[in-house]
């Protein structure tokens, strides 16, 4: 009767391990999936990233250039001033000419100063697209490394059939779906403290 009591109970045994390779399986299966989806997307919104840091850099470059034109154009304004001012004697044709030459840098400074403030706004809309994409970049890192975590856990899970670290292992699963999903859906759950520490 022993003989047949430990066959049945070896055979249970098995049964049990079948059933947790089995659940580990699809498990890693479905983690898989949603980390290669989770990693499609994140690519797209580096590139998204990328190409808004490189407008930010380009509108404040070019910022920068109509700033250097408006101090031009506001020194040429101020040497004309002071040419006038100092020429008493000058002709009423030239006396027309500086007039015409200062009527037009302060229009010029004018319109630089217009222009730059537009400027300033784009590059400034850049960085805050730059910022609300670096979101949900974050949220996919997190996604992924839970998700890597939890696959390495449903391994360990497997060689030595400890079924807490199955639970533990859905846990960072869960943990790596919800940040994929933030991600994907446009939410703004950011854990400051735990990208803090991972960056």
């Amino acid at each position: 009767m022993s003989d047949v009591a430990d066959t049945i109970q070896e055979a249970v045994e098995k049964g049990r391990e079948s059933r947790l390779n089995s659940a580990v399986a699809v498990l890693v299966a479905l983690t898989a999936v949603m980390m290669g989806l989770c990693n499609i997307k994140d690519g797209n919104i580096v590139q998204a990233m990328s190409q808004a840091q490189a407008h930010a850099v380009d509108s404040w470059s070019y910022f920068q250039a109509k700033s250097t034109k408006q101090h031009m154009a506001e020194n040429m304004e101020a040497q004309i001033e002071i040419q006038a001012a100092t020429g008493g004697n000058l002709s009423p044709a030239t006396r027309a000419m500086l007039d015409t030459r200062l009527d037009h840098f302060r229009a010029q400074a004018a319109t630089l100063a217009t222009e730059k403030d537009t400027i300033r706004q784009q590059a400034e809309a850049a960085a805050r697209e730059y910022d609300r994409l670096n979101v949900h970049d974050d949220q996919f890192d997190m996604a992924d490394a839970a998700f890597a975590i939890s696959i390495a856990l449903y391994g360990i899970t497997a060689l030595t059939r400890r079924r807490w670290l199955m639970l533990v292992a859905i846990l960072a699963t869960g943990f790596g779906t919800w940040s994929g999903l933030c991600g994907f859906m446009g939410w703004s759950f950011h854990p400051s403290w735990l990208t803090g520490w991972l960056g």
